[in-house]
């Protein structure tokens, strides 16, 4: 059922909500939270999309705001809320309101969507691109639990992580570090495994693709080893490889769907590491609502640690990259042995991208 509102108000659109929903004969609201998506017109069917599909997992209120401030002054001095209200078929079991803020109300979306959220229910806010510099202080961020952004779809993947490093605040989070869960999983479960002296780490991948800064990172503050960073054809994340005393540990994904571990005393292995799609990421990130300290460790390790790119996968092979490693700082915690898992003292961490000769801890990429 889709309902059409012009020229409305959020009272007339709690209205039609009510309406609809008892018209479909389902007056009880069986909805988990409310997630805010901020978007503009180019980019708001995928982004719903994407809701939807994760919606069947999470029931939800899905409020779509589209920003059109207006070209002309007449249209920016106008201030006009068009509204489209849609109850089951691809929307599920939960709801979806698109909110079009025309002229100068598109500055205010907060006051629109206040009256709209759920009651006594978390709210989330993802921003598909074009994030403000500081979520937790934007008007519509500062309403959320919970705020997803995407440094992937902005011009500078890597300086964008800076920004996010320097604004962090509880409760942030980016589909960059949520596409590596799986990559994380698999690497702890093999370390458990095998559980041997890590001395260093290299993770190949696409150029500009914060995830595998993001990797690097985990890895470097987890196991506190000089991680290696190596631009290779994608599609994304490609390799991990740790360097152990008895051999490297070896995760390699060529074609962005099966993936093998090789372990060094055990047969090689295939295991299922494809690259997942938006909808998947949403709803996991939908699954916990709590500030996710170990993305804040990662993402805050990395501020002053990202170098220019490092060579590519065939430099790499044809000659030895220089040593990798840079000092950053000495403390008391001990590289765990159970999925790279530590104490909570800082210790030493380096992530090198750029090949060159550094202090502490040197490893040579391969």
């Amino acid at each position: 059922m889709n309902i059409d509102l012009t020229d409305t108000t959020s009272g007339q659109i709690n209205a039609a909500l009510v309406q609809a929903r008892r018209a479909m004969g389902s007056p009880a609201i069986g909805m988990v939270l409310t997630l805010v998506i901020v978007t503009d017109e180019g980019s708001h069917y995928d982004a719903l999309k994407a809701a939807n599909e994760a919606s069947k997992e999470h029931p939800s209120r899905i409020l779509v705001v589209i920003r059109r401030p207006g070209r002309s002054p007449r249209d920016r001095a106008m201030a006009r809320l068009d509204a489209e209200v849609r109850l089951g078929g691809d929307t599920g079991t939960g709801e979806t309101v698109l909110l079009r803020l025309h002229g100068e109300l598109a500055p205010h979306a907060h006051s629109v969507v206040l009256p709209l959220l759920l009651p006594d229910a978390p709210v989330v806010v993802w921003w598909p691109a074009d994030a403000p510099e500081y979520p937790s202080k934007d008007p519509l961020g500062a309403l959320a639990q919970r705020r997803i952004t995407d440094a992937a779809e902005t011009e500078d993947p890597v300086a964008t992580l800076g920004r996010r490093a320097d604004t962090y605040a509880p409760g942030d989070t980016d589909l960059a570090w949520t596409r590596i869960t799986l990559w994380r999983s698999v690497l702890a479960a093999a370390l458990d495994q095998k559980q041997a002296r890590i001395t260093g780490a290299e993770v190949r991948g696409e150029e500009y693709n914060p995830s595998n800064e993001l990797l690097a990172l985990w890895l470097a503050d987890r196991l506190e080893v000089p991680v290696d960073r190596t631009v290779s054809d994608g599609p994304g994340l490609t390799a991990v490889r740790l360097v152990t005393d008895e051999g490297d540990i070896c995760l390699t994904r060529g074609d962005g769907a099966l993936a093998k571990l090789s372990v060094p005393g055990q047969p090689d292995r295939n295991v299922a590491l494809h690259r997942r799609s938006t909808a998947e990421l949403i709803a996991e990130e939908l699954r916990r609502l709590d500030p996710d300290e170990t993305y804040a460790r990662a993402v805050r390790l990395g501020v002053d640690r990202l170098h220019a790119p490092g060579p590519t996968a065939a430099e790499s092979t044809a000659e030895p990259a220089g040593d990798a490693g840079q000092e950053a700082g000495t403390g008391g915690k001990k590289a765990g042995r159970n999925g790279g898992a530590a104490a909570e003292s800082p210790g030493e961490a380096v992530v090198d991208r750029s090949g060159g000769s550094g202090g502490k801890g040197k490893g040579k990429a391969r």
